[in-house]
């Protein structure tokens, strides 16, 4: 059996006197898609932002790759390849698909003996052309602001991101709210798309149908703390809401 990608153990995050993230522990194994779940408040986003170093933890170890880590900034995840893709996105809405596929990561090109350096924009938008077309994506135009797409395809652009620079681990904050169902759909598809490239996932979401769709196990959060952990495949909706209410809890976890 391979080892995980990433290991969590005994991770605590505390605000002032509020403990966000009691010490939760758990494993991200290659090519699998866990979802975690969780009422508002639960501690969800707060855990991934401690994994992508966005919050520093109060107590706990992170193993990723198998080596011990201490990421600082986000930059620092992003480095190591653990791409997170918020709901707000972090695209940039004035600027077209390329230069979000390279945002933060320019690729330039010199000019007049290196004196002067410019955008090489053509690059970047036959790159990122490649990447969507391997995920199957397709927009009429690659040259249009990112304001002017959908909520689907503005996703999809964020994934195909994080493919291009080789993401180890994917971690996506509800990436299926507020989108329409064939919209959804295609988020979905993507994920699935992920897994088989042996890209594994973890899905923050609300949505128990999404869970069910494209997940290999599940973890529950409830106050901080997590509550349960499940193959998808061996429990069901009702038993799961049961957990994220906090309705009931498992020895285990």
């Amino acid at each position: 059996m391979s080892e995980p990608l990433l290991s969590l153990r005994n991770l605590t995050k505390v605000f002032g006197g509020l403990v966000a993230v009691d010490n939760v522990s758990l494993d991200v194994m290659p090519g699998e898609v866990v979802g975690l779940l969780g009422d508002n408040g639960a501690g969800k986003s707060t855990l991934i932002r401690c994994v992508s170093g966005v919050h520093p933890p109060e107590e706990g170890e992170i193993v990723f790759d198998g080596r011990r880590t201490h990421f600082t900034t986000p930059m620092d995840a992003r480095s190591a390849g653990i791409e997170t893709i918020y709901q707000d996105l972090a695209l940039a809405n004035n600027l077209d698909v390329g230069a979000n596929i390279f945002l933060g990561r320019e690729v330039k090109k010199k000019r007049f003996g290196g004196i002067v350096q410019t955008l090489d924009d053509k690059l970047m938008l036959r790159e990122s052309s490649k990447t969507l077309d391997s995920l199957q994506i397709r927009f009429p135009t690659l040259t249009q602001p990112i304001e002017k797409l959908s909520g689907g395809q503005r996703q999809a652009v964020a994934i195909a991101r994080a493919v291009y620079w080789d993401a180890k681990l994917m971690i996506m904050d509800e990436p299926t709210n507020n989108l329409g169902v064939p919209e959804q759909h295609k988020v979905l598809e993507l994920i699935r798309t992920l897994r088989d490239r042996g890209v594994p996932v973890i899905l923050i979401t609300h949505i128990l149908p999404d869970a069910f769709a494209v997940t290999d196990r599940v973890i529950v959060m409830h106050r901080g703390r997590k509550v349960a952990e499940k193959a998808t495949a061996q429990t069901n909706a009702e038993e799961l809401v049961q957990y994220m209410v906090g309705a009931r809890e498992e020895a285990a976890a």
